[in-house]
């Protein structure tokens, strides 16, 4: 059976094709006289038919898609998927679809996914800039993109607060927050605090791993490299790091993971080792993910609240495309602490 047409839909209801398209549309602003019964005509004939309105040609004839790309680097982890959330829920208020790729950390990949959008019709493009970070190739391609597509609004959601890309950005980074998890670790009486550092790239968690040596510093706590563990993003990366610090005589009594992954599998390696947390070690990460308040015992985490980078996201995104003339824009989305069940006393001080 072929699709409804709204040549199909004007036979049955008695109408012509530009009335069908007037009312479908919404578009008459007054200009055009069609009747409350009329237009109920109309939509009761969509309705028995069940036309669906071709949104490629209504892009053509209007210039706008409704649709904003969104790039995220990892579709492994949930905090990337909080930010998807955001999101699509505020396009999808605004009427606009979301069109979701994920680059994987692959450098490669990754340009091959701007020039794959350079090919689509879309009216806006999320990413975050630690893809840009990574590559001057990906930077490179982004440029070309935006030129080949003048109209296309972008937004950056960025933890670099010294960001100059000329592009409007929502900021969020870690640095003040990783502050006061030392402090609070500090004053529960912590005085070797190691790291399990898992990400693709040592670059994507900068903004934990420099506060954290300049707060022991800061508390006259020396900077011990043997207590960080550098490992890959995945779980049991994470795992096999936390074994190995675990394992040091004398062992950290607590430890930061650089997100809330890294603390999952953290926390398996304590109990293999017969170490219950947070009476022989104490816990904290980054993201406060869905699981992270519901984990035993409960995760103290510092959250960016990825839902509402998102909507911010969107919500330059669409300023954007009403006044593509308006200087850059930013806003900035602080960090916070919540404190949970994973942390107490150092071991030494009960």
């Amino acid at each position: 059976m072929k699709r409804p047409t709204q040549v199909d839909v004007a036979q049955v209801a008695g109408v012509s094709r530009a009335t069908v398209s007037f009312v479908i549309n919404d578009a008459t602003d007054r200009r055009v006289p069609i009747s409350e019964e009329t237009r109920q005509r109309v939509l009761k004939a969509v309705e028995e038919l069940g036309y669906i309105p071709d949104t490629r040609a209504q892009a053509l004839r209007s210039g706008d898609s409704k649709t904003i790309g969104l790039i995220i680097p990892d579709m492994h982890n949930p905090h990337f998927w909080e930010n998807a959330e955001g999101t699509e829920l505020e396009a999808r208020a605004a009427g606009y679809h979301l069109l979701l790729s994920s680059m994987e950390l692959n450098t490669k990949y990754g340009v091959d996914i701007f020039n794959d959008l350079a090919g689509r019709r879309i009216d806006g493009l999320i990413l975050m800039g630690l893809i840009l970070e990574r590559s001057d190739e990906a930077k490179a391609t982004l440029a070309h993109l935006h030129k080949l597509k003048r109209r296309l609004a972008i937004v950056e959601i960025s933890d670099r607060p010294n960001n100059d890309r000329d592009i409007d950005c929502v900021l969020s980074d870690y640095r003040a927050v990783t502050g006061e998890m030392i402090s609070h670790l500090v004053s529960l009486q912590h005085k070797r605090i190691g790291m399990v550092y898992g990400t693709a790239t040592p670059e994507l968690a900068i903004d934990r791993f420099e506060p954290y040596k300049a707060s022991l510093q800061a508390a006259s706590l020396p900077f011990d490299p043997d207590l960080v563990a550098y490992c890959g993003p995945t779980l049991e990366d994470g795992y096999q790091a936390a074994l190995k610090l675990l394992k040091l005589s004398p062992r950290p009594t607590a430890i930061i993971a650089i997100n809330d992954l890294m603390a999952i599998s953290v926390l398996r390696a304590a109990g293999d080792l017969g170490l219950t947390v947070p009476r022989d070690l104490s816990l904290v990460s980054f993201d406060d993910i869905p699981v992270a308040k519901y984990m035993v015992p409960t995760l103290t985490t510092a959250t960016k609240d990825a839902v509402r980078l998102g909507r911010e996201a969107v919500r330059l995104v669409l300023a954007r495309i009403q006044d593509p003339t308006q200087p850059r824009q930013k806003i900035y989305v602080p960090a916070r602490l919540i404190l949970r069940e994973s942390t107490g006393l150092a071991p030494s001080a009960d």
